[in-house]
């Protein structure tokens, strides 16, 4: 059944997968960039982004360089900024201690920045030709419905189980292609909701397809409600200047450029809430004017509602209290910087309103 289930995955390989940029070179570089970004990420989004990306930093001396703050401009829109935060310093790391190399020996690839177990394997297996497994969601998914695990596979003892299994099925001498089959595998044909059984190169040993369970595997259990805060941040003018804020490097959209302010407190009005917030940021006192935006923002493990205020700076001098750096920029200036999504309305009705439209 094993060698069935190679020979069969391979050979739909060959004639079924998608000519995508990173799949036409074998330098390590260029593959570790694509792995990184497609990490929760889908392949039509980070297209264009690894194109921009390698055009800008072409090797790991240019990307290790370069300021972080351009790295992550370059990433901006791509989503889970520690991937880049990660990258740029691994791309130190093998600059310093290898040599601008890739190594290619397992324990010293883990032990850089950004890298787990799967980052590890595709790069193994892709770039350098080594028998590692692989196992991200799509392969997840296809070996739970293949072998009809109807088990809760996000437990520690069921994912030691499942990578067991992924590592006993690897082609040896074929690792690199044989991974690619299998998430290629999950990604067009074994998809999560309608896959496309008719046309599984390896239907024909599917239990999950012969039990009729395949809506319900892999199982899951019902994941609980997301909280969902209220945050308020100020638009903050002094003359012809605006304050923005950069988060701390660590934490969620650690090193990226925002307007500041944070949660409501219980009971708080939201002009309240910004005049404290930023106190408590950056140590200056304003005058909370009129809402220019509200966005709603869904994050893998929250959702918030964002209600930003025009706010006029009336006293104190700006401290990074709460936040790594700060500036006062000119409106036209705001595009040099990296923003969170939940922002983009916000530099949106400032573009407008410098426009005149």
């Amino acid at each position: 059944m094993k060698a069935s289930f190679q020979r069969s995955l391979l050979r739909w390989y060959r004639t079924h997968k998608r000519d995508l940029p990173w799949r036409r070179t074998r330098d390590p570089y260029r593959i570790l960039v694509s792995e990184i970004m497609l990490q929760q990420t889908q392949v039509d989004t980070v297209i264009p982004y690894y194109g921009r990306f390698l055009k800008a930093f072409p090797t790991f001396k240019a990307l290790a360089k370069a300021p972080l703050g351009r790295v992550l401009k370059l990433w901006e829109g791509l989503g889970y900024y520690s991937r880049a935060r990660h990258l740029h310093a691994l791309a130190k790391t093998v600059q310093r201690d290898h040599r601008g190399e890739l190594p290619n020996d397992p324990e010293a690839l883990r032990a850089l920045p950004g890298i787990g177990p799967y980052t590890a394997g595709a790069i193994l297996s892709i770039a350098f030709g080594k028998n590692h497994a692989v196992l991200d969601g799509n392969v997840e998914r296809v070996l739970a419905r293949h072998f009809g695990w109807t088990h809760d596979l996000r437990t520690s003892q069921a994912h030691k189980k499942v990578w067991t299994v992924a590592e006993s099925l690897v082609s040896k001498g074929k690792a690199g292609d044989y991974n690619q089959a299998v998430m290629e595998l999950g990604a067009l044909i074994c998809a999560p909701h309608a896959p496309r059984c008719e046309a599984c190169p390896v239907r024909s040993d599917c239990r999950a397809r012969k039990l009729n369970m395949i809506d319900r595997i892999p199982f899951k259990r019902r994941t609980q409600t997301l909280p969902h805060y209220q945050i308020g941040a100020g638009v903050i003018w002094k003359d012809d200047k605006l304050l923005i804020s950069q988060r701390p490097l660590n934490g969620l959209l650690g090193g990226l450029w925002e307007f500041p302010g944070g949660k409501r407190k219980p009971s708080e009005s939201m002009a309240a809430c910004v005049a404290r917030e930023v106190l408590e940021e950056l140590g200056i006192r304003v005058s909370v004017g009129p809402k220019v935006a509200e966005v709603d923002h869904a994050y893998s493990h929250f959702k918030i509602t964002l209600h930003a205020h025009r706010c006029r700076y009336l006293s104190g001098t700006p401290r990074p209290l709460g936040c790594r750096a700060w500036r006062w920029v000119t409106s036209s200036q705001l595009k040099n910087f990296a923003f969170p999504a939940a922002n983009r309305p916000i530099l949106r009705h400032l573009r407008r309103q410098t426009s005149g439209t």
